[in-house]
């Protein structure tokens, strides 16, 4: 892979961004979007601009960016004396997505107690599976803000070099 040209490398790049997205159920063109905003120069983006690199068409691109910007991993900026709306990673776009897995997890947490409710009477062995789930989720819950807590202390340390 050396061999190849540094756009050839980028474009491989876009393309296993969108593949390991569709992996967790995301629309692999979304996966791409996000891969080559989080490569490309400059770094704020038009549709038309995103469209020819992706070789994408322009609905795709529009459909696939307001579900970016629902999620609020991207954002829309204006640039003075441009009338195109530019497309770029949102600041902060990362934690957002982790905080939001977080309260993901209180869901899951929150049906398997229902579960269980449901399974109050019944036997050990048939309440186990639900039960390792729920405590997976209980666990991940309570220690996941301790994560993200030791992630911003380690950035900012990092930025203080």
């Amino acid at each position: 892979m050396e061999s190849m040209s540094a756009d050839v490398r980028l474009r491989h790049f876009v393309e296993e961004m969108g593949l390991l997205w569709e992996g967790i159920g995301v629309p692999r063109m979304t996966g791409r979007i996000i891969g080559w905003l989080l490569v490309c120069d400059p770094p704020a983006q038009t549709a038309a601009q995103l469209a020819a690199a992706l070789s994408a068409s322009k609905g795709s691109i529009s459909t696939n960016l307001r579900a970016l910007v629902q999620m609020g991993l991207v954002e829309r900026i204006s640039l003075p004396g441009e009338r195109a709306t530019r497309i770029r990673i949102a600041n902060g776009a990362w934690l957002r997505l982790m905080l939001g897995e977080h309260a993901r997890m209180a869901l899951y947490r929150e049906a398997a107690d229902r579960g269980l409710d449901l399974l109050s009477d019944a036997a050990p062995e048939r309440r186990a599976r639900l039960l390792e789930f729920r405590e997976l989720f209980e666990f991940l819950e309570r220690e996941y803000p301790l994560l993200l807590q030791h992630f911003a202390e380690w950035r900012a340390a990092r930025e203080d070099r």
